[in-house]
């Protein structure tokens, strides 16, 4: 499929205003990034605690902070998941006992503002162990006999059935347990006098360590230098050495740009951000390479034409290719960007962000270092061959003398 027909655009005639934004962007995430000390980064990174929490309705978000706040020290974010009526709930903290205690009192707190005060505990939160205890003392009393093995197994049955989707962690009414096999009329009225039901549900708390944060730190920087640095040798290998620099020096631009962005909007940057750095890495060095294979192959068929004319028709010719790779990706990410919801909102993010400048930096930057280095060699050339003469006729001139000699 043929989006244009020969076409014949001055791309490279276009490339100040290209290089000048990305001077500017350039320019503005540094600056944020030195105002701010650094990137934001996820509890993957720095430590803390993550907990995402499903409420029954619209969850109340400045209540729910206020609450938090006033027992958690530190930073307490709260983000809604979009598309969905649960939250996530994260705190940076200093110490693996800071960290337990904090996943403790966040528990605590959303029980005692928003759970049962009767003292009975809570069935939505509540292990398989705490069930079958409290269905233990409790069935003797309604004649209801059941061996340990059974208990179990009905224990196990109901917080299955709570956990699986369309409920996902959060019973309503104990009704709704009447579809587990096993659960009895006389269990279920045994259940409503021994357990409370929050309009809450704890889906799930994870812990990360400031040490192992570090760690995780240090290996993604890593892997992106490494990334890069295997990228030049193999382009230089395969092309020039030139060839290698300015692909990763256009990568380079591609990535300080979407991390300035991420500063300047005061996105957190997490595991699933650093993959999709590295994705960014790979999709933009290899749109590159493309145009970069065009001008090797070009510089053998179109030999009158100038160097930057050369570049320029060989950009023209992978323009479809071009538009048509990156156009459908953008579409896809920018998809994830909308529907994907919070946990994927900073990997695509990242993905729309740098497939937009990666496109253009393989015109506009990476292709204008070429031509720049091939002036630099053109003017050493002709310096080279105008002092050639000189030096013959200085050589001639000694000739002479000593065969007058």
């Amino acid at each position: 499929m043929e989006l244009f027909k020969n076409p014949n655009f001055d791309f490279l005639g276009k490339q100040k205003p290209f290089i000048i934004l990305s001077l500017v962007l350039i320019a503005a995430g540094v600056a944020s990034l030195i105002v701010k000390g650094g990137p934001r980064y996820g509890i993957d990174f720095k430590g803390g605690a993550l907990m995402y929490v499903r409420f029954a309705q619209q969850p109340p978000m400045d209540e729910l902070r206020s609450a938090l706040a006033e027992r958690i020290q530190g930073e307490i974010s709260v983000q809604d998941v979009v598309g969905s009526d649960e939250v996530m709930v994260s705190t940076e903290l200093a110490s693996e006992t800071e960290l337990a205690e904090a996943r403790r009192l966040m528990i605590e707190t959303l029980n005692a503002r928003f759970g049962s005060q009767d003292g009975r505990p809570d069935f939505n939160n509540a292990g398989q162990q705490v069930i079958a205890d409290r269905l233990r003392e409790a069935l003797p009393k309604k004649n209801v006999a059941l061996s340990e093995d059974q208990l179990q197994a009905l224990a196990a049955a109901l917080r299955e059935f709570r956990d699986t989707p369309p409920r996902s962690g959060l019973i309503r009414n104990f009704d709704e347990l009447a579809a587990v096999p096993g659960a009895t009329p006389e269990i279920i009225a045994t259940l409503k006098e021994e357990f409370s039901l929050a309009p809450f549900a704890i889906r799930s708390v994870e812990i990360v360590g400031p040490k192992i944060g570090r760690e995780l730190r240090q290996q993604a920087i890593m892997a992106t230098l490494l990334a890069l640095a295997g990228m030049l040798v193999y382009i230089a290998f395969r092309f020039e050495w030139i060839y290698g620099v300015a692909a990763v020096l256009a990568v380079f631009h591609d990535v300080v740009i979407t991390i300035g962005l991420f500063s300047l909007t005061n996105k957190e940057i997490s595991l699933t951000v650093v993959a999709a750095l590295l994705t960014l890495v790979g999709y933009s060095m290899n749109d590159t390479i493309v145009v970069f294979d065009r001008i090797r192959e070009n510089l053998k068929v179109l030999r009158k034409l100038k160097f930057p004319e050369l570049v320029n028709a060989s950009i023209n010719q992978t323009l479809n290719r071009t538009v048509m790779t990156s156009g459908l990706t953008f579409i896809t990410v920018l998809a994830l960007l909308v529907f994907g919801g919070q946990v994927l909102h900073g990997f695509a993010f990242a993905l729309t962000v740098g497939i937009l400048v990666g496109t253009y930096s393989s015109i506009f930057i990476a292709s204008p270092i070429l031509i720049f280095w091939h002036g630099v060699l053109e003017r050493r050339k002709k310096a080279r061959l105008a002092g050639a003469p000189a030096r013959r006729t200085a050589v001639d001139r000694d000739s002479v003398k000593a065969v007058k000699g």
